[in-house]
């Protein structure tokens, strides 16, 4: 695909673009840092969950050091995630001239409306250079503090063309969320020799369907290898069974998904239900044993995407989520490395071994399916009551 090239979702294909890929806290954290302090004109954050701490304490400190040598500084927060940031550090950013927008305060009387959050993860610095995935601001990705207990993320780095689509997704929900008025330079770049193939794709209110389209549409696509990692796994019965056919015409379709450590248990055994059917056609599964499985990425042959989208319907009902997709065979090479290190680390099901787990398991399973089915008739219940109600 070409830059420009008329595309059924908000941003397109652009070539020129250079992708760096940093797997844990311990490698994407310094260079986000980094890319703060060497700030020149504008920082823009945009962050779901927010906690006080040894992380946060640097993000904040490199913030205020910008903001009062001249930098502008904008953090978009989502009012949900960020209920773990200390009123002190509220204080000394804003005092430090930093604006805050918090997304979908959350009020009781809103009800149904508090579900919707802001799940993306977003750091852009001076139009130039852009980082997303699946971090918070939160010790639980600190080496440091938690050791190889930490919370395993992936990241990716963009310069390049695709930095201008972070940034207008970046403005977009801003003017909906603050009064404070954006006056940013665009975007500059020069095209990097690598010349990598990128497209933003984002999932929005009123649009929820982007990112799972696109991820579908790899799947459908797929001919040699579909790896999928994902942090909560409750797929659509069209990602089911789009899996299952694509292991049955000879695609290594495989899935990292989280092991018995985890921040979700019920979502971990509602997901695990679904793992008969999919073993049994052929799809490979791995949970990840060393720590908290947090990372979003997948690769599909030459073709792959980092970002905050899990493969879980609620997920992609509710969030505003954004991935990086990049199409380029070297980055997903890179990808895949990652994933066999993961692979190593992870303990795989087999179906016959499947079909003989205990009974506990089984009731978790089965209770904790019931209630995601049992969520999924009301929310579709109350949408189709919603859509009657409108005039017409």
């Amino acid at each position: 695909m070409l830059s420009g090239r008329k595309t059924k979702y908000r941003f397109p294909w652009r070539a020129g673009n250079r992708f760096t890929i940093h797997s844990d806290g311990e490698e994407f954290f310094p260079a986000m840092l980094d890319a703060v302090r060497d700030a020149r004109s504008h920082v823009l954050l945009e962050m779901y969950l927010v906690e006080s701490g040894a992380v946060t304490a640097q993000f904040v400190e490199a913030l205020c050091g910008v903001a009062q040598a001249g930098v502008a500084v904008y953090l978009l927060l989502d009012d949900f995630g960020v209920r773990g940031l200390s009123r002190f550090e509220r204080t000394r950013l804003t005092a430090s001239g930093v604006d805050i927008a918090y997304y979908n305060p959350v009020r009781y009387t809103k009800y149904r409306r508090n579900l919707f959050r802001d799940h993306r993860k977003l750091l852009l610095v001076d139009a130039e250079v852009a980082f997303a995935g699946g971090t918070g601001l939160t010790d639980e990705f600190d080496r440091n503090r938690l050791g190889r207990r930490r919370w395993h993320e992936v990241m990716v780095e963009t310069r390049g063309p695709c930095v201008a689509d972070w940034q207008a997704l970046f403005v977009s929900n801003w003017r909906e969320w603050s009064r404070v008025p954006l006056e940013l330079p665009a975007s500059v770049y020069a095209p990097d020799p690598r010349n990598q193939l990128g497209r933003v794709a984002c999932s929005e209110i009123g649009r929820p369907v982007e990112v799972k389209r696109s991820v579908l549409n790899r799947i459908h696509r797929a001919r040699k290898r579909l790896w999928i990692a994902t942090a909560y796994f409750i797929p659509s019965w069209k990602i089911r069974r789009a899996l299952r056919r694509a292991a049955r015409r000879g695609v290594d379709v495989r899935l990292l998904l989280p092991g018995p450590r985890t921040d979700h248990p019920a979502v971990r055994y509602a997901g695990r239900r679904f793992y008969g059917r999919l073993l049994r056609h052929g799809v490979r599964i791995y949970e990840y044993q060393p720590s908290v499985l947090h990372a979003k990425m997948v690769v599909s042959d030459t073709w792959a995407a980092i970002g905050s989208s899990n493969i879980d319907r609620w997920n992609l009902r509710w969030n505003l989520e954004a991935n990086q997709e990049m199409d380029d065979a070297g980055v997903a090479q890179e990808i895949a490395a990652l994933f066999r290190r993961d692979f190593a680390h992870s303990l795989e099901i087999h179906y016959e071994e499947w079909q003989r787990r205990p009974w506990r398991p089984r009731l978790m399973e089965w209770f904790w399916g019931s209630v995601d089915v049992w969520l999924e008739r009301y929310t579709r219940l109350s949408e189709l009551r919603r859509t009657l109600r409108r005039p017409r």
